[in-house]
């Protein structure tokens, strides 16, 4: 895990200037819509709760210019309990409202999330290369939980307090309409404050939400990396790239909250401005006798009413932004699609210019190279190659370059065309940077051809489905991937309906026995990244999860790195059987490796160079001659 002083950048970026908080939210209508009749029900129940509420000032009417006008104790005693009874019905719809819409929530909000990391199983390895893990993290969390709790609230707070305000001022306007046009005025002005909030409240939310996740990334690698950082001392520095990045989110989070005080500050004070001035006027007309004392109390009791459904807006409105936000922000994740066979060849072309030039100057750099590769391909054409037929792997002119890449850079892959027959173990040897890595990926789609293709058993790789291709091919990394699981999960991950009996034999060919005497033998949790094991033991269970299914094709990637050479040997011995009963590409830097293959391959700035025996490359190719005479070096520095 890498150590970094400086976050990652962020996906995704701000807001855009023109977006639609209303059109963003409605995206979220399908995960709402099995949950519709309950939500639609809530705000229905508030609704009515809100214009109990409404109703209780028209009861104080009639109790001041009645009851307490004309001194009847018996009207008073009614009006209480009148009052009482809407009271307690108004608290008890608002109870119901929310029982209303608690479960549903709870729902739509795992079912986006389940949605979200289904998706991002399925998204290319290309995707989770660009994009920092904790940001995916704070959109799987944050994210989700803020759209839970704005349709638990705001929704439905936007639509009960906008009927309330129509209503109220419906019956102020009735009461006494000269009145009721002094509270009317401010309306304007509040409208076109919160249009201008919207706009600047909206960048500032994104801003902060993407900060947070590079916060969030910044947490995970501290965590994730924390034996490098205490290995090399860059405790200090860890904390200085935390606080400073925290001082972002705090001083984006107080700009935010400025920028919110500020509204509601004004949306505060221009009603009570307007009711002092309504009282002010009313009193002078009830002075005068040109208005009841029971209106006054019925029209000040309405406005009083409205103040929190009109002084709400601001803050609901922020989290209707910010809700907007986190709907950007999952979305942005959810509309991302794996690369189709058009978009590779969209890819290709827009490549097409600059790989001309670059093929140019390759065949000015390697015209020897590639008469020696042509005279290779004629030799093992005449015994017999093209006689095998279609089956085994096969690499067919394949080219890969990435999706971000520029045009004018050449392609990591070009022109590669490799047969592997069937049961046939072929190690792939080149230099640091010749593209084996990313040639291994392409076989299990880890990445997309971008021209080309690659068949197995004749069958192209495109026209099988993911799951039957991964059915089909087992890969082992060199850098080895465990989960949070036990030793015996981690290996069973490798093949569904494989059990107690293959996961021995899997053990064994690994050269595994190790787990056997954990704790809890297989059952022993590994914890998370499987870091409670050395390299060598989480290497092996790794390389255990990839024959366990027996599967046809096999992809090593320099899988025994890590090993030392007397367990090295042990593993090889064992392998030997595997990919006697499977077609296999293994990735080579060890002579000893190498000699486990039928073949090699040598894989040169992205070409296949030369395809031989390991005797045959030794004696004809210097640069084979080169990588295998400094790995042998290497060897002998190690070797006791």
């Amino acid at each position: 895990m890498a150590v970094t002083s400086e976050p990652r950048a962020q996906e995704g970026g701000a807001a855009p200037r023109h977006r639609s908080a209303t059109r963003s939210l409605l995206r979220l209508w399908p995960y709402v819509r099995p949950v519709r009749a309950r939500l639609f029900g809530a705000a229905g129940v508030a609704v009515v709760a809100s214009c109990l509420g409404l109703v209780i000032p028209l009861v104080l009417k009639w109790m001041v210019d009645g009851p307490v006008a004309h001194r009847n104790p018996g009207g008073v005693w009614l009006g209480g309990a009148l009052l009482l009874a809407l009271g307690t019905a108004e608290a008890a719809l608002f109870g119901l409202r929310r029982w209303l819409v608690g479960r549903p929530l709870a729902s739509v909000e795992a079912a986006m999330r389940a949605d979200l990391y289904r998706h991002l199983q399925r998204l290319p390895v290309s995707f989770h290369d660009r994009w920092a893990s904790g940001q995916l993290l704070s959109r799987a969390t944050t994210d989700l939980m803020l759209l839970r709790m704005f349709l638990a609230f705001p929704l439905t707070f936007l639509v009960v307090n906008g009927v309330t305000i129509l209503a109220g001022f419906a019956i102020l306007l009735s009461q006494e309409w000269t009145l009721g046009l002094v509270l009317v005025i401010p309306a304007v002005p509040l409208v076109i404050l919160c249009s201008l909030f919207e706009t600047r409240y909206a960048t500032v939310a994104r801003t902060v939400q993407d900060q947070t996740g590079d916060l969030t990334t910044v947490v995970e690698e501290g965590v994730l990396g924390v034996r490098i950082v205490k290995g090399f001392g860059r405790h200090r520095s860890q904390a200085r790239a935390f606080r400073a990045l925290s001082e972002q989110v705090r001083s984006t989070e107080l700009h935010k909250a400025r920028l919110l005080a500020t509204l509601w500050a004004l949306i505060m004070t221009l009603p009570e401005l307007a009711i002092g001035a309504a009282l002010v006027l009313g009193t002078v007309r009830v002075a005068d006798g040109d208005l009841s004392a029971g209106t006054l109390v019925a029209f000040l009791s309405t406005a009083l009413t409205l103040r929190w459904p009109v002084e709400s807006l601001g803050f609901l409105l922020a989290m209707s932004q910010d809700a907007a936000t986190a709907t950007d922000r999952y979305f942005d994740v959810m509309d991302a699609e794996p690369a189709t066979a058009a978009d590779r060849l969209r890819a290709a072309s827009s490549r097409e210019r600059g790989q001309e030039q670059e093929d140019g100057r390759e065949q000015e750099r390697g015209q020897e190279r590639e008469r020696g590769q042509e005279r290779e391909r004629g030799q093992e054409r005449e015994r017999g190659q093209a006689r095998e037929g279609e089956g085994g792997l096969r690499f067919e002119g394949v080219e890969f370059a990435y999706a971000d890449a520029p045009p004018e850079e050449p392609p990591v892959l070009h022109g590669v065309d490799l047969h592997i027959r069937p049961g046939e173990t072929m190690a792939l040897v080149g230099a640091t940077g010749s593209g084996k890595t990313t040639l291994t990926a392409l076989v299990p789609r880890l990445h997309e051809v971008t021209r080309g293709r690659i068949t197995l058993d004749g069958r192209d790789i495109t026209a099988l489905s993911r799951e039957e291709l991964r059915a089909l091919v087992a890969i082992a990394f060199e850098e080895p991937t465990l989960f949070s699981a036990t030793a015996g999960e981690n290996v069973l991950m490798g093949a569904a309906d494989a059990g107690t009996e293959e996961l021995l034999r899997a053990l064994k060919v690994a050269q595994a026995d190790f787990v056997h005497a954990l704790p809890e033998g297989t059952d022993t949790e590994v914890g998370e990244q499987g870091l409670s094991l050395s390299g060598g033991q989480r290497q092996r269970l790794a390389l255990a999860r990839a024959v366990v299914g027996g599967p046809r094709f096999l992809v090593l990637d320099d899988p025994l790195s890590a090993l030392d050479v007397h367990t090295e040997a042990l593993v090889e011995a064992a392998l030997r059987r595997v990919l006697a009963s499977t077609t296999a590409l293994v990735v080579a830097h060890r002579p000893s490796t190498v000699l486990l293959a039928d073949r090699v391959a040598l894989l040169s700035e992205g070409r296949i160079a030369a395809v031989g025996t390991h005797q045959r490359l030794l004696r004809e190719s210097a640069e084979y001659r080169s990588l295998m005479s400094g790995q042998e070096a290497e060897e002998g520095e190690r070797s006791p």
